[in-house]
């Protein structure tokens, strides 16, 4: 609690500053009373942090509201939701022990140590237990304890005394290690808190958890928009050394519609899941035999990789850019020169060790062997491509492109489709340039991302900079200073939003990573940009100056779909297996009436593939109704479909993917008109609107006879 300086009366007025306005208040004035009329005001932010509106406020405080639609409010409901879930799982479960309850990206969830898992009924029990709790207006309330109070009061949560200990341990900062996922919800900030359920008309603790908050005033502010969506084995801590225990997934909003709006988006991402559809659209695949997260690709999905990647390598072209090729696998002294193997090497396959030789007969030494890697990045082998020779101010910037595949050592837990694999094929850009090019080489290079990126259909983004992790990073202080601040001026001149990322840069150096949105609003992290001073150090990178002194360059790593696998599954989630006709395998679906006119359509066909144009005839035995729906479940942006009186009239029809149809379309005009579509590489849907061609009909007459 907050108490007035000694020389001041008790009853002294306050001067505070409330969502922007001068105003004086009484000595005790809670954040709570300055809100009492606005029932969706869940938390403030005082003083630039997040505190429970019980909180007692001081002369010269600085108080912003939160509603609980925002983000930081929305964070603050489902963890007073986890907390909710936690009291009713002990009330039916006497026995359960407590792990940690953080809130996560839409909703939250809380680890407990039970002898039995969660089955779906427990699930329903639990929610209906929920509700009776949420109901009875139980308040949170805070308390700062010492250690020892904070022992004594956890004594039967044996996770909990582990928790405190590890955030008063030697060199902890009050916080606990970063071993201990989401446990940062729990302790922290320099103390320790608790905070108690209280029941409203008793008045007495019915419940409580070691937490560092904040909460909601009350639980009644949780109503009924909550749901508990599954539950799943986690080891304590993340780490598979320790302890199995039972983890249950919930999600809370502020209202029951905007519950049945965040199911309806879940059930859509089902629809619209590239695992499911990628194996009805014969796409790529995941055998047993190779192992986990290593795709290969059908020649369908084939086809859309290929026209992915022809068009970023023409546009990189235009873009001055030059391509190069680095081998799989390499020694690993290269990683301890870049500082990989230091900081990265969690993330990397183990060590073939290879090259050793012994004698046959004695079965001595002769040839020491060596550690090979299979690579995890491009940038050291790009390094070794500048360093290959002497290197001139005039060359610069040099801008070095490759397809290059890597490998990484996901654990099989996090693995998912072709969003998280082992084994990817990274669009590796690194750029060279001098400190006087390196912003506008920054500005052009993000401009040149979110065009390419538009032009693949997404084009609603934010920025992420991601700073320094004062525990994992090499070079100076005063050099991270210069290329976080660049990196940031940069951003903010390219006019997006731009959002902190403290501590999430790579260890050489901070990152503008750009975050797009879907069709159905969910943000993946797609391009990243990184500026890197200490790679070049490590490598001894030079160039001469004009001035005829040896200058080390700056280096700045990009890399546009982060990964050919996991854009292409992104796209496949956003179009939902619906490409564009530029990007479909196949562009164009020819079904006859009847066998009868296979011939009449195969000219059209031969006249099509004649263009470039991705094109087949249907000339099975299926019925034709059989044939329009396989096409329709094929996606296929163009059907075109012919008849007795489309061969008399020299004309075909079209039936596009919603459901319209344009008959009676001379052939000519239907080339054109579909040549034209594919070639403007558009993303927007092909329908019954796309402009006619006339004069084209009139030029290409008599095809297909």
């Amino acid at each position: 609690m907050t108490t007035a300086p000694e020389h001041q009366p008790e009853s002294a007025p306050l001067t505070i500053t409330v969502d922007g306005e001068q105003r004086t208040v009484g000595t005790g004035t809670s954040a709570a009373e300055l809100y009492r009329e606005e029932r969706s005001v869940v938390v403030a932010r005082v003083n630039g942090v997040l505190r429970d509106l019980a909180t007692e406020l001081a002369d010269g405080d600085a108080v912003e509201r939160v509603l609980i639609s925002e983000p930081e409010g929305l964070e603050v409901l489902r963890h007073s939701t986890a907390h909710v879930m936690a009291q009713a799982v002990q009330q039916l479960h006497e026995d359960a022990k407590l792990g940690i309850g953080p809130y996560i990206t839409d909703g939250f969830y809380f680890d407990f140590d039970v002898e039995q898992a969660f089955t779906p009924e427990d699930l329903k029990a639990i929610e209906k237990r929920m509700q009776r709790i949420v109901n009875s207006t139980q308040s949170f309330r805070r308390r700062a304890v010492s250690e020892q109070e904070a022992r004594a009061e956890m004594a039967d949560e044996p996770y909990k005394l582990e928790l405190i200990g590890l955030s008063q341990g030697p060199g902890s900062g009050g916080d606990v290690d970063a071993a201990a996922e989401g446990a940062s919800v729990e302790v922290g900030a320099g103390e320790l808190t608790i905070y108690d359920n209280v029941d409203r008309k008793t008045g007495e603790t019915v419940w409580k958890d070691l937490c560092r908050g904040p909460h909601l005033p009350d639980t009644k502010l949780i109503g009924n928009g909550y749901a508990l969506m599954r539950s799943a084995a986690a080891y304590w801590r993340g780490s598979e050394k320790n302890k199995q225990l039972q983890r249950i997934y919930g999600t809370a909003w502020p209202s029951k519609e905007d519950l049945k709006a965040y199911k309806d988006r879940l059930a859509e991402a089902e629809r619209r899941d590239h695992r499911r559809l990628g194996v009805e659209m014969d796409l790529f695949s995941f055998p047993d035999e190779l192992g986990s997260g290593l795709p290969v690709f059908h020649p369908k999905g084939g086809i859309i990789r290929k026209t992915m990647e022809d068009y970023s390598r023409s546009r990189h072209t235009e873009a001055g850019y030059e391509f190069v090729y680095t081998p799989h696998i390499t020694k690993g002294h290269l990683y301890e020169v870049s500082g990989h193997l230091d900081w990265y090497r969690e993330g990397m396959f183990p060590a073939m060790h290879v090259d050793e030789e012994r004698d046959a007969e004695t079965g001595q030494l002769t040839k020491q062997g060596q550690d090979y890697y299979l690579k995890p990045m491009n940038c050291p082998m790009h390094n070794l491509i500048f360093r290959s020779r002497g290197r001139s101010y005039r060359e610069l910037p040099l801008r070095l492109f490759e397809f290059g595949q890597v490998y990484r050592y996901e654990k099989s837990g996090v693995v998912h489709g072709l969003t998280r694999v082992r084994g990817m094929t990274q669009d590796d850009a690194h750029i060279y340039c001098t400190r006087e090019q390196m912003k506008a080489e920054l500005t052009t290079t993000l401009t040149f991302v979110l065009d390419l990126l538009k032009d693949y259909g997404l084009d609603d983004f934010y920025l992420e900079l991601s700073t320094k992790d004062p525990e994992k990073f090499v070079g100076s202080d005063e050099l991270w200073e210069e290329a976080t601040a660049t990196l940031a001026e940069v951003a903010a001149e390219s006019g997006l939003t731009l959002v902190p990322d403290p501590g999430g840069a790579a260890f050489y150096g901070p990152k503008i990573s750009v975050q797009a949105k879907d069709a159905i609003g969910r943000t993946w992290q797609m391009s990243t940009i990184q500026l890197d001073f200490n790679l070049p150090e490590r490598f001894d990178l030079e160039y001469q100056a004009a001035d005829g002194t040896r200058q080390r360059p700056v280096m700045i790593h990009r890399a546009l779909f982060g990964s050919v696998e996991r854009f292409m599954g992104v796209l496949v989630e956003h179009y939902a297996g619906a490409f564009p006709a530029w990007l479909a395998p196949v562009q164009v679906v020819a079904i006859p009436v009847a066998e009868a006119f296979n011939d009449y359509l195969q000219g059209v066909v031969d006249t099509l593939r004649a263009r470039g144009v991705r094109v087949e005839l249907d000339a099975g035995s299926d019925r034709f109704p059989k044939k329009i729906r396989t096409a329709s479940k094929e996606k296929v942006p163009f059907v075109l479909i012919a008849g007795g009186e489309d061969a008399e009239a020299n004309a075909v029809s079209f039936r596009f993917r919603d459901g319209s149809q344009d008959n009676g379309v001379p052939v000519g005009e239907a080339v054109e008109r579909i040549v034209a579509h594919v070639q403007r590489r558009v993303n927007e849907e092909p329908t019954a609107a796309l402009p006619k061609d006339p004069q084209a009909a009139a030029e290409t007459a008599g095809v297909g006879q």
